[in-house]
């Protein structure tokens, strides 16, 4: 028989650990972006215009640099080929966004390169949307029709493609940032008195990711205790 998942199911210590892991490292980033975004740049140049350039001179001509609201919402997508700087990035002179836009510039970067990790991560995007959706609804339909173990074991199955796709995702995101360090000191829009605090908001920016695998896989491995080596 499968163990209930109850309030005092003492594996929801391993959930609690992991959003504790999560909002340390969201934590960090806020407050790190936060110190260097009151670092203005010696060149005096904006977010949006670094990251137009640093395209321009990789001879990437076909990807548009666009304003989205929210803070610290600043993504590239590959799907419609647009950089998106968010409010606290796209007419800021600061170190912090310039370090922001350079990431997501490296991110168009690998795109225009074919890098395999993240063609393997767009090709994963389907199978974790599938998991991210399902996993848990297949978990509570199988408990709720007598511990059903096939639907169980396909949920538990289900999120465990999005443990996957978050670990294919770290080799993505730490290229981007040491693709968007060496392009700022090498181009020299940035001085290299300033490169240490780029380097700050976009390491603090990388053990967010490194925190939701983390956090992610507590709660699979919670899946796993629950419902894992167990027979009818």
């Amino acid at each position: 028989m499968y163990p209930m998942m109850g309030f005092f199911d003492p594996t929801y210590i391993l959930v609690i650990i992991g959003i504790a892991i999560a909002g340390i490292a969201q934590m960090n980033v806020t407050n790190t972006f936060s110190k260097y975004d009151k670092v203005g740049s010696k060149n005096n140049i904006t977010a949006a215009d670094a990251a137009e350039k640093i395209m321009t001179n990789a001879g990437i001509n076909d990807i548009r640099v666009e304003h989205i609201a929210g803070h610290l919402t600043d993504n590239y997508n590959p799907g419609n080929k647009t950089l998106n700087l968010s409010d606290a990035s796209f007419q800021s002179t600061s170190v912090a966004a310039i370090g922001v836009a350079a990431h997501e510039a490296g991110h168009a970067i690998q795109d225009n390169k074919g890098y395999l990790p993240m063609r393997l991560r767009s090709a994963f995007v389907p199978l974790v949307n599938f998991g991210s959706t399902a996993s848990f609804p297949l978990i509570l339909l199988g408990m709720f029709l007598g511990m059903n173990r096939t639907l169980i074991q396909i949920g538990v199955y289900a999120f465990a493609l999005v443990v996957i796709f978050q670990i294919i995702t770290l080799p993505v995101e730490f290229n981007a940032s040491m693709r968007a360090v060496r392009i700022l000191s090498d181009s020299g829009m940035l001085r290299q008195e300033e490169i240490p605090a780029v380097k700050k908001v976009l390491t603090a920016a990388a053990l967010t990711y490194v925190a939701a695998v983390l956090s992610t896989a507590l709660q699979f491995l919670r899946l796993l205790i629950l419902f894992g080596n167990r027979r009818d």
